[in-house]
């Protein structure tokens, strides 16, 4: 299966949302408002994930902050269709992530809920590790939260985040 990692666009919020439904239902899963407000922000890159076919496959989100001479990194979603898990779609999504980080520099940082360890694992195999816990981070579940945090990298292409990619079918 090939898949396209290219940059969100308005029209993709609605089935942003529609994933978000299925994928957090118990905590506060985002709505198309909440996805254009993010696209919207000047330090913000969303990104989806599509199959040959065009459809949307999966999502994800990175804001770009700090300074030039201080600059730092959150991811703040990602999201891929139960439909396609396991087929390396998160993988592609994360690295595009850490691409677009890269090229500024700087520390990268997450919380991902502490009983999802497919998530965690996928983390620390790209270098991010467990700095702290919040609790009751995600509601209205009230599930902790681990802070991940992955160092500076460098050496990043200054490309854009367009890439094909094969991932398993």
């Amino acid at each position: 299966m090939t898949i396209r990692i290219e940059p969100m666009r308005p029209a993709d919020v609605a089935r942003c949302a529609q994933l978000e439904q299925v994928l957090f239902p118990e905590d506060d899963p985002w709505h198309e408002v909440s996805f254009l407000s993010e696209l919207a922000g000047p330090h913000n890159r969303y990104i989806t994930a599509r199959d040959a076919g065009g459809r949307m496959v999966g999502y994800a989100g990175i804001a770009l902050l700090g300074t030039a001479d201080h600059p730092e990194a959150e991811v703040h979603t990602i999201g891929v269709d139960p439909d396609d898990h396991r087929r390396g779609i998160g993988t592609l999504l994360l690295e595009a992530l850490l691409l677009e980080a890269g090229r500024r520099g700087g520390p990268v940082f997450l919380e991902v809920r502490t009983d999802n360890a497919p998530a965690i694992t996928l983390y620390e195999k790209h270098g991010f590790h467990i700095i702290g816990l919040r609790k009751n981070y995600y509601q209205p579940s009230g599930a902790d939260a681990y802070t991940m945090r992955r160092p500076a990298m460098a050496g990043f292409p200054q490309d854009g985040f367009a890439t094909d990619a094969e991932v398993s079918s």
